[in-house]
């Protein structure tokens, strides 16, 4: 699988890696990703919410921090998803050889192809819950020191805050959070998200599944096309894409 990322771009940006505009329900993170590249030794930051079955972007610095961490999403494998499973910070220092390879050698290479050398996700949530992570990737390869894992963490602490502060204004709308089984409070917050879990359900509906056997087969098709799972998603909710129990 090798998709190449487009134009990096430093700075705030939205879904897309474009330079965000507004104050919409995500700016608070979207600038919490900016001052990140400014404190701390990273190019690229972003922030994935989980929710269910697949983590969703909510926003990136840029381009490619945006495709690698769509990457991370489309294998579920990598920092991001083991930062959610451990409930812990994952570092992962040097994706070009050693033990962050060995882990990780699918990712490690999509990752090392777009120009990211190392990762870090820093879970976001508490003790009990995990709603997201906020990943922070660098074109070297390097650890964090002890003080800049402590501004990390600061950083994912507020950023926990904007993203709990958006669950609870989505709790506040017009069905008082309670809708279908999955989280409403996502929806219009990240871009991929309704699409995302849309095309779960049509999967679902096309093939007899289960939601898991479901996102294995967006997976699985991302992959072995050299593509993104919110990518294939799309091409699901438009009709361009259909699955078959045969195929």
């Amino acid at each position: 699988m090798t998709v190449r990322p487009r134009d990096d771009h430093r700075g705030a940006a939205g879904g897309d890696g474009r330079p965000a505009e507004g104050n919409g329900p995500a700016e608070i993170p979207r600038r919490l990703c900016a001052v990140a590249l400014e404190l701390l030794p990273v190019t690229g930051a972003s922030v994935s919410l989980h929710d269910d079955e697949m983590p969703v972007r909510l926003c990136a610095t840029g381009a490619q921090a945006a495709y690698v961490t769509d990457i991370q999403a489309t294998l579920g494998d990598g920092p991001c998803p083991s930062a959610v499973r451990s409930g812990r910070p994952v570092l992962a220092s040097d994706l070009t050889q050693g033990q962050d390879v060995d882990r990780w050698p699918v990712f490690a290479e999509e990752a090392t192809e777009a120009g990211v050398r190392a990762a870090y996700s820093l879970p976001l949530g508490d003790d009990a819950v995990c709603v997201g992570t906020l990943d922070l990737y660098r074109d070297t390869p390097g650890g964090l020191t002890a003080t800049e894992l402590r501004t990390a963490r600061a950083l994912a602490g507020a950023m926990t805050m904007a993203v709990m502060a958006l669950s609870r204004d989505g709790e506040d709308g017009e069905d008082g959070g309670r809708g279908p089984e999955r989280s409403g409070w996502l929806d219009g917050l990240a871009p991929d998200h309704d699409g995302i879990y849309q095309a779960i359900g049509m999967v679902m509906a096309q093939l007899g599944v289960g939601a898991h056997e479901a996102v294995a087969r967006l997976r699985a098709h991302a992959f072995s096309h050299g593509r993104t799972a919110a990518d294939v998603a799309r091409d699901v909710v438009n009709h361009r894409l259909r699955f078959s129990p045969g195929g």
